[in-house]
């Protein structure tokens, strides 16, 4: 920079301006990525060190991702917090997200039932990975067979014996009626 310039480096940590703003972004975005790799480590070291099954890596997984996404609402909600230029504009947008997330609640309401029921899979158990479960199929109402493969954030997954998939949502996996035909096999 020039002599006479007005840049002065106590800028680049000063919330008021410009040049403060992008710096603490820059640097929320690098501790979020930061929190991010560090849950998905410590998700993947106690899955790994994990040999007597006494937790359910389907639980652990899926409250690893649930955190992923709390951490960077909570990085967003304390930049506009601490950014003086946002505070108005997210005071607006606190008032648009309640109103948004009214009109989105009742659009997405089986979406978010499927999200609360595999919160509710997931932490009340009544199946585990590698449970053989037989469920009520939409065509011809007949049951089919699957082995537990993963319970996501929307679906349960299945595997039968030919190798088909079956994915049903958590919703629907909540509120029906299977037979469990086995216990969950060691590995």
């Amino acid at each position: 920079m020039q002599a006479g310039s007005n840049f002065n480096y106590t800028d680049l940590v000063d919330h008021n301006n410009l040049y403060g703003a992008i710096v603490i972004a820059l640097v929320l975005v690098a501790v979020g990525l930061a929190l991010s790799k560090l849950m998905h480590f410590l998700v993947r070291e106690i899955i790994a060190h994990d040999k007597s099954e006494r937790i359910d890596q389907i639980a652990i997984s899926f409250l690893s991702h649930l955190s992923v996404f709390f951490i960077w609402i909570f990085l967003l909600s304390f930049y506009a917090h601490i950014i003086p230029a946002l505070h108005k504009l997210s005071t607006v947008l606190l008032t648009g997200v309640g109103l948004a997330s009214v009109i989105i609640g009742f659009a997405a309401q089986s979406t978010l039932g499927n999200l609360v029921a595999g919160i509710s899979l997931v932490l009340y158990k009544p199946f585990r990975r590698g449970d053989i479960l037989q469920v009520m199929a939409p065509q011809d109402n007949q049951y089919e067979t699957g082995r537990v493969e993963d319970i996501t954030l929307g679906f349960t997954i299945l595997k039968t014996d030919d190798g088909r998939q079956i994915i049903i949502s958590n919703g629907t996996m909540a509120q029906q009626t299977f037979i469990k035909l086995n216990q969950t096999a060691k590995k």
